[in-house]
């Protein structure tokens, strides 16, 4: 991967972390906000985490994902590895997926550590001889066991450090190829309640242990706020949900950013609706929109969904150049420690 050389005149003070420009490539998560939050979306050549509670999207982020990834690098090679046994090929086509030109694990050889690791092998040998970028994605950890947990009678008790273990040997020896082969690897995490909480200690953990927080990049929890309701005809449903999205680690941008983005049934990521909370949030609506917010809803319904698609990324553009302002006022005072 080349090295970017700062000059003397390079923009070192917080500016950079503002408005970075990144070596890097990313995916588009499908949420402008998100890729904010991210620092550019998701990057290749990196192990990123997402996590969260049922319901909180996280097989629909990697959906969006393949579908972006897809658009992007045509000859690119994508694998989901679904270790759940509860994934619907149609639904992910609708939301968007290429299904067709997805590789999906065949059932029972995809259930312990050492077949990941087997198989995660192949899939960058497979990037390597094509000379093309990969999104390979595990959905979800946990539902992995181990062989010597498989060996082990149902009741006989163990001390669970089988998969730590095997994770952090996996990530050692893998780690450089994933980089060498621009292969994005999305681990994807149910979280866990904690049995012993300390006073104003994290309630949330995940299985994995130390290793996957030390080798991923982006380790993004995910947690839903509230249902999204309708009423039609006097009928009340609930078509959505708003998820809030906490970066808790990143070794690409500043961490600890969030942001909320709404989920429509049948539909994916609203980033429309999202983009106009945070604008109002942010009190900048006005600054984009003209008009409120009900005027400008009811002007959309008569769009054509080329003209829709047109002005949802005109919106989610300048939620991007908000957001760089916004950070840029709280690194203002930064100033280079160093310099020769």
């Amino acid at each position: 991967m080349p090295r970017i050389v700062l000059d003397e005149e390079s923009p070192m003070e917080g500016n950079y972390f503002a408005n970075q420009d990144s070596n890097l490539e990313f995916i588009n998560s499908g949420c402008p906000l998100l890729n904010c939050v991210m620092g550019g979306g998701w990057p290749l050549s990196r192990i990123v985490n997402v996590v969260g509670d049922e319901s909180t999207g996280k097989t629909l982020l990697a959906i969006e994902a393949m579908a972006n990834f897809h658009r992007q690098y045509r000859k690119g090679r994508m694998f989901y590895r679904e270790a759940e046994e509860a994934f619907e090929d149609q639904y992910a086509a609708v939301l968007g997926m290429p299904v067709a030109a997805v590789d999906f694990a065949e059932p029972g050889t995809f259930e312990t550590i050492e077949d990941f690791y087997q198989d995660l092998i192949t899939c960058v040998d497979v990037c390597k001889k094509r000379d093309e970028p990969g999104f390979y994605v595990v959905d979800s950890l946990d539902a992995l066991t181990s062989e010597a947990e498989q060996k082990r009678e149902f009741g006989e008790g163990s001390y669970s450090l089988e998969k730590p273990k095997l994770l952090s040997k996996l990530f050692r020896q893998l780690v450089g190829e994933i980089a060498r082969v621009r292969m994005c690897l999305m681990i994807i995490s149910q979280t866990r309640d904690k049995i012993s909480v300390t006073f104003g200690g994290p309630k949330k953990t995940r299985s994995g242990g130390r290793a996957l927080d030390f080798y991923a990049s982006q380790v993004l929890w995910l947690s839903q706020r509230e249902k999204v309701e309708e009423t039609k005809d006097g009928i009340k449903r609930v078509t959505g949900v708003q998820i809030r999205a906490q970066m808790k680690k990143s070794k690409i941008a500043l961490p600890y950013r969030e942001c909320d983005f709404t989920i429509r049934f049948g539909h994916g990521i609203d980033s429309l609706a999202s983009s106009l909370d945070w604008l109002e949030k942010v009190k900048r609506f006005d600054a984009v929109i003209e008009g409120t917010r009900r005027t400008y809803e009811n002007r959309l319904k008569g769009l054509s969904d080329e003209d829709y698609w047109a002005e949802t990324e005109r919106v989610g553009n300048e939620v991007v150049r908000i957001w760089k302002d916004v950070e840029a006022k709280f690194l203002e005072h930064s100033r280079p420690k160093y310099r020769e």
